[in-house]
């Protein structure tokens, strides 16, 4: 048995935690939650957790061996600066500070590390979208649509996965109907933009901002209960609201669904995810049901000569809120038994 540390950085919070590995087997020893603006780095604030958790262990089980940090922002050379913090990480000085062995600190982005989880989710922490048969060879695709839109992909190579970050969010947004042309033209005004990606309309925040424009088009008076709502929390009232039976809201859903739906197609064809397809962010899990709608299947299925090559691939929810946590570890892990390849990030 092995112990192994994990982080999920982000600009607002981030979480550490202590995992016990034997086997394929991973059981949560110890976590907390720290406020990232509270700290100058994060090197003091492993060091805390480390002596706070060391503390509440049970007898015999030993410092980590290895560690993974996911962290919100791009990764290079082993190095990160995050996007929303003052912070510049490097995982040698992490490493050193910290007490653990070089070569077995290592730094992903907080999005690509998805990948290093993926082949040990358990039943629990997935949920089927759509069923089909992966090519254990295959490459891996992951979307998460929550504040923004994340993409990743992972390669298996004979030293193991490698995840390749991208940022195939930003690619210009592709109207595929009269709707879609009129939402696009009028985001583009509402939000002063010259083009409008992908991610400002197939993510959460999308959900809402497709919201406010059928809303703006069909009550300008401000009639609709919708209306009263933040643009926050629109996303989260639009679904309740779509659940219970609003129209508008209804519509708002299954255009965005459309949306997502053939992003994830296109992206699927890229670099051909035989491998399978996974969904994360915040609205995996909460719009599970949605998901399995025929607006989305449809939808991505619409890739005329090449839908073939779509029908075949499962695409799965990743429901675990703790899913980049659980990934660092992974990753952690195949730092321990040296056999990972070099993340591409």
């Amino acid at each position: 048995m092995s112990t192994l540390l994990a982080g999920d950085v982000g600009g607002t919070k981030t979480l550490l935690a202590i995992y016990e590995s034997s086997g394929q087997e991973l059981s949560l020893l110890a976590q907390e939650r720290y406020s990232s603006a509270d700290w100058d780095d994060l090197t003091p604030m492993v060091k805390r957790f480390l002596k706070t958790a060391s503390a509440g262990l049970p007898d015999g089980v030993a410092q980590p061996a290895a560690a993974c940090f996911a962290v919100a922002g791009p990764v290079q050379g082993g190095k990160a600066r995050l996007t929303n913090l003052p912070w510049l990480l490097d995982q040698n000085v992490l490493a050193a500070a910290i007490g653990i062995g070089s070569g077995k600190v290592d730094l992903v982005n907080d999005f690509a590390v998805l990948i290093y989880g993926l082949p040990h989710l358990q039943p629990q922490q997935q949920a089927v979208v759509r069923p089909g048969c992966a090519d254990p060879d295959g490459t891996l695709l992951v979307l998460g649509a929550g504040t923004g839109l994340g993409v990743a992909y992972g390669l298996r190579t004979p030293q193991g996965l490698v995840a390749l970050a991208s940022e195939a969010a930003h690619g210009e947004f592709a109207p595929r109907s009269e709707a879609e042309w009129r939402l696009k033209r009028w985001l583009q005004a509402d939000l002063g933009l010259e083009r409008l990606s992908i991610e400002r309309v197939v993510s959460g925040t999308g959900l809402g901002h497709v919201a406010r424009w059928l809303l703006q088009e069909r009550h300008g008076d401000g009639s609709h209960p919708l209306q009263r709502n933040s643009p926050a929390d629109l996303p989260a009232a639009v679904a309740e609201a779509a659940e219970s039976g609003d129209a508008l809201a209804w519509e708002a859903l299954e255009l965005w669904l459309g949306a997502y739906g053939s992003v994830v197609g296109d992206l699927a064809l890229t670099c051909l995810c035989r491998g399978g397809i996974w969904l994360a962010g915040g609205t995996a899990g909460k719009l599970l049901g949605s998901l399995r709608q025929a607006s989305f299947r449809e939808a991505f299925l619409a890739k005329g000569r090449l839908a073939p090559v779509l029908e075949t691939l499962p695409i799965t929810a990743i429901t675990d809120p703790a899913i980049g946590q659980f990934s660092a570890a992974c990753r952690a892990r195949t730092l321990l038994e040296g056999s990972a390849a070099a993340p591409a990030s």
